[in-house]
């Protein structure tokens, strides 16, 4: 396999494995286990000194080449395919620390994620501690001799915030931490926290990678001294693998990720520009946006804008739900990265666990609603939203 395919052919072609049959579409190993021709070769193969696989929550040929495609794409030497996005970020962070640790995290994560460093890690002995991600003075103050790791997501799910990953990334080296990146809002065809000095990248598969609303997945990447340092053992005893038929699954999804995507972000951007229009809207963040808060930073460090939209309606919660409800193309949902437009009310879903306070300080009004285009025309999702907003007060 060449290294210097492009995203769009490694997509197609990486990793790809085939069988004595010669299959055109990658195989599904749908097995649990595998069958040695001697008693020897199985001690070998236990013992590391001979190549192959041993059970299937270990590795399977269908992960293996999920794991070579997405390594390829990311420009990671190793990874670990996860049963979800969720698998992944819990992984990637518990595989490496202990109790006596301290994590610094940006306040602006994903619930869930939240709820890993902010709930979980702490009952376990690890401190955490939260910050305004997008100052790197606040990385620096949070900091302790004890700092073993820090997270964040960028651009920041659902206000599309953006941190500056070298800048972390160079702070966490300075201080022996390792920087978990959630790469998830740009796609690995948009931003490569790996190039930007980031030590891990986790997705969920779930969302672009799949992109067509089938299956769970999740993916942790990084160095192969990383990973058989920290999250080899973990993989092994813990078992937060990923189905075989999911991992074919995404593999047929991301041979299309590359046109996903342009058209995806090519109609986030043009209704991203409709909205800023729009009396009934009192802000849009896009980071394809020369008005983005953090512009300066979206140029030196992602390669283009996203597929997601987050605006604020005027009306609250009540001009939010008008919209959402009468929205015939846009479907309410709180998935992302779909090949069908979504939206969703993040107040009242995927942060309504966040306290009222915790939410102000991310941005998340009772207005907010956050958008993730399809592969629709564009200029129906437009017209789709013209008519919807009729109906909302200005």
């Amino acid at each position: 396999m060449s290294k210097t395919w492009r995203p769009a052919t490694q997509l197609v072609h990486g990793g790809t494995l085939r069988s004595q049959y010669g299959e055109t579409s990658e195989a599904i190993f749908l097995t649990q286990g595998f069958v040695y021709e001697t008693s020897e070769a199985a001690e070998a193969r236990f013992k590391g000194e001979t190549d192959g696989f041993i059970y299937a929550r270990y590795g399977s040929p269908t992960n293996d080449m999920f794991e070579k495609r997405m390594c390829m794409l990311e420009g990671a030497e190793d990874a670990r395919a996860t049963a979800s996005g969720m698998a992944a970020v819990s992984a990637a962070i518990l595989c490496q620390v202990k109790a006596g640790d301290h994590i610094v995290a940006a306040r602006a994560l994903f619930g869930s994620c939240r709820w890993v460093v902010e709930t979980l890690a702490p009952k376990y002995g690890v401190e955490c501690t939260l910050v305004d991600g997008r100052d790197l003075a606040n990385w620096e103050k949070a900091v302790r001799p004890n700092t073993k790791v820090f997270f964040l997501e960028s651009p920041t799910n659902p206000t599309l915030e953006v941190i500056d990953i070298a800048g972390v990334a160079k702070l966490a080296d300075q201080i022996g931490a390792k920087l978990v990146v959630d790469n998830v809002f740009a796609t690995p065809l948009f931003q490569k926290p790996l190039e930007l000095g980031a030590h891990v990248v986790v997705y969920s598969a779930t969302k672009h990678i799949d992109g067509q609303g089938r299956c769970l997945g999740g993916v942790v990447l990084s160095s192969k001294e990383w990973i058989d340092e920290n999250l080899h053992d973990y993989f092994r005893h813990t078992g937060p693998a990923m189905s075989p038929f999911n991992a074919w699954t995404l593999l047929k999804g991301v041979e299309t990720l590359p046109l996903r995507v342009k058209q995806q972000t090519e109609s986030a951007r043009r209704l991203a520009d409709f909205l800023a229009e729009q009396p009934q809207v009192e802000r849009v963040i896009y980071p394809g946006r020369k008005d983005h808060p953090q512009a300066d930073i979206i140029a030196k460090q992602m390669s283009g804008g996203s597929t997601l939209v987050a605006f604020e309606l005027k009306g609250g919660k009540d001009a939010a739900f008008a919209l959402q409800n009468a929205l015939e193309i846009t479907r309410i949902s709180n998935n992302l990265g779909d090949a069908k437009s979504l939206i969703t009310h993040p107040a009242t879903t995927t942060h309504k666990n966040l306290t009222d306070e915790a939410r102000a300080e991310l941005g998340i009004s009772a207005g907010t609603v956050r958008f993730s285009a399809g592969i629709e025309d564009s200029e129906d999702l437009i017209e789709d939203f013209a008519r919807a907003l009729k109906g909302v007060k200005a």
